[in-house]
């Protein structure tokens, strides 16, 4: 079952696909999101996203700024202020 992942700043969406999981860098500390995460909100920390397209593959980081994180039933949705290149 995969994870709808979309990431998104005020001015464009960044990304749009279906991964195993994301680590988020939630103001509280790191969280993780597989599919079927219960609704949940934080508020995001400077610092990097990992993404994982498969169970056992190497991360992707994506460097972001600040922001939010809604994990709803459509996915999890990241809305931050800066993504870095």
């Amino acid at each position: 079952m995969a994870l709808h992942f979309e990431l998104v700043t005020p001015a464009k969406l960044v990304r749009s696909e279906d991964v195993h999981m994301v680590v988020v860098p939630g103001t509280e500390g790191e969280f993780g999101v597989l599919a079927g995460h219960a609704p949940f909100m934080s508020t995001v920390a400077d610092g990097a996203l990992k993404v994982y397209k498969t169970e056992n593959g190497i991360p992707e980081e994506i460097v972001i700024s600040g922001g939010f994180a809604e994990v709803g039933d459509k996915g999890l949705t990241v809305l931050a202020e800066h993504v870095g290149s």
